[in-house]
């Protein structure tokens, strides 16, 4: 994968496979720093101990359809190759969190890609019982998306695959990211 982006729809699909009915998206840029943060938070069936061990081996894999899972592997490998990190925390019944960070001005970094559109995708993909909230913060500048109020203010009628809805979605995101970027302290 060469873009952050296509690993975040990557992980995120993770979650849904794992039951989630809520994601959290987290990207934080720390120019001062130097440091890019992306958290995912689920709140999915969570992996035991021994899964939990093994699940950064491309050789690990929950799917039945392949014999190898190398989301994981490749973000961990992204991660330190930036000298970031890579950290998981999962329990049976609690969830999983994922946090990866880099040296935002490595350059084997690779760029963050269409963050909306990849929100778009998983909108799109889900069922009405998954929402996902993205938090993105740009040096302390920061731009929330929540399905949760979307669906409030849309009722019970409008699901958020109607067409309308998504493209709405997608210019929103794009725009408060956008915003978020050009308002540097």
């Amino acid at each position: 994968m060469n873009e952050l982006s296509l690993y975040i729809l990557d992980l995120v699909q993770n979650s849904i496979r794992a039951g989630a009915t809520l994601v959290q998206v987290i990207v934080k840029f720390d120019t001062a720093e130097d440091l890019l943060v992306i958290e995912i938070h689920d709140n999915g069936c969570g992996m035991d101990e021994e899964l939990l061990n093994r699940v950064t081996s491309p050789f690990t894999t929950t799917r039945t359809t392949r014999k190898v899972g190398l989301g994981l592997p490749m973000i961990k490998q992204q991660c330190e190759m930036t000298g970031g990190e890579f950290r998981i925390q999962s329990a049976p019944g609690q969830g999983t969190v994922l946090k990866l960070s880099f040296t935002a001005s490595h350059m084997d970094l690779p760029p963050m890609g269409d963050l909306s559109g990849t929100m778009v995708s998983l909108i799109t993909a889900a069922s009405e019982e998954t929402d996902y909230v993205l938090r993105y913060v740009h040096d302390g500048n920061e731009f929330e998306f929540d399905t949760r109020q979307i669906r409030e203010t849309l009722g019970s009628d409008v699901p958020l695959s109607t067409p309308e809805v998504l493209s709405w979605i997608g210019d929103y995101i794009t725009e408060g990211i956008n915003e978020a970027n050009n308002n540097q302290p």
